[in-house]
């Protein structure tokens, strides 16, 4: 008879576990309905900077190396210095041909000035050969009834026209010097326009070396942290050869990879949780500053080309920028790399996608 008295509170028991059971149930689906399912996390997230390359402009023998791996620089702190002699000897070289253009264009236009004073010369030659042909002319043609009437002979006339044709000639003479001088001038001032074009490609080629000459002493860009250094003193540089890379170091961000079905209500300035593997137990606020405007495999190298043969669907990843708000001594202790857990709060979206699909249905 105690049987069935023993097996009541067994029932009871399990009846009250299996309520608790079902309201913890009912109260975890209502928490991620209400709020949990709009924190979006992955651990596909890492440290990045954007990173400075340190390459050469210009070829040449490597003179010194001024910085150490590891080592802080600020912007503007020289780097690498190649041997610019080359380039020195191409802008003196440079800087004698102006000289010699300049030269050249001067002597030019002292001839210019010559010929003006030849023109003027044979214009005065002209003039006067002008008056004598009249001249010779009009005395031929006062003869002419002269001599038809007797009054003077035949032989007087013909010396008469003899000597206006002959003016006539030195007329034309005269005409076609002057003609040949002030062609001579435009010839003289198209050789002063060619001295200057000359002089004009010496001044390119004299900023060209000095641009070289300022090149051979490489510089940080921004300030950061020398990293993978690989240049050193005697080795021969060649433009755009990566000598070592300049890590800003003070603006680090978050760049988190999230599957395409994590960020519908993603958007820039929602509020972030960063937490990285190596300084377990911080946790570092940041904020979403820009998704990317392809998923990564868009980026690739090779990217997919899903219309050709057998298809299989993957879920793709959109890269998400994340800022890191945290104080200086915080942020000296990351490096670009390190692995990173992220959790975004799309909470202030959450509606948003509703709207739209109301706004888009026809009225």
């Amino acid at each position: 008879m105690d049987k069935p008295r023993s097996i009541r509170p067994r029932k009871a028991v399990l009846l009250a576990l299996a309520s608790g059971v079902a309201i913890l149930a009912c109260a975890g689906g209502l928490y991620h309905q209400s709020y949990g399912r709009y924190f979006q996390s992955t651990n596909n997230a890492y440290v990045q900077a954007d990173s400075v390359v340190v390459s050469s402009k210009v070829a040449g023998l490597v003179e010194a190396v001024f910085v150490s791996a590891n080592q802080d620089v600020a912007a503007g702190d020289p780097l690498v210095r190649i041997d610019a002699r080359d380039y020195r000897a191409e802008a003196a070289q440079a800087e004698a041909q102006i000289g010699v253009a300049h030269a050249l264009a001067e002597s030019t236009r002292a001839q210019i000035r010559e010929q003006r004073a030849g023109i003027e010369q044979a214009r005065a030659q002209r003039d006067v050969a002008e008056e004598n042909t009249r001249f010779a002319e009009a005395e031929a043609a006062r003869y002419e009834p002269l001599a038809a009437s007797g009054a003077e002979t035949r032989q007087s006339l013909a010396r008469l026209r003899t000597e206006a044709r002959q003016a006539r000639a030195q007329l034309g003479a005269r005409r076609a010097t002057l003609a040949s001088a002030e062609r001579r001038v435009a010839a003289l001032e198209a050789g002063v326009e060619q001295a200057m074009a000359q002089a004009r490609a010496a001044e390119a080629r004299l900023q060209a070396a000095r641009i070289n000459v300022e090149a051979s002493l490489i510089t940080a860009s921004t300030n950061g942290r020398i990293g993978n250094l690989t240049v050193r003193v005697g080795q021969y540089a060649q433009p755009g050869q990566r000598m070592m890379s300049v890590v800003p170091v003070g603006r680090l961000y978050v760049e988190a990879n999230f599957k395409e079905t994590q960020v519908g209500l993603m958007r820039t300035g929602q509020p972030a949780r960063l937490e990285v593997d190596a300084l377990p137990g911080i946790a570092f606020a940041g904020r979403v500053t820009s998704l990317a405007p392809g998923t990564g495999a868009q980026f690739s190298l090779l990217p997919p080309q899903n219309a050709t043969g057998n298809f299989t669907k993957i879920v793709q990843r959109v890269p998400v920028r994340i800022s890191i708000d945290a104080s200086p001594a915080l942020l000296a202790l990351l490096v670009p790399g390190l692995s990173v857990e992220a959790e975004v709060d799309t909470r202030s979206a959450r509606d948003e996608l509703t709207r739209l699909a109301r706004a888009d249905q026809p009225q």
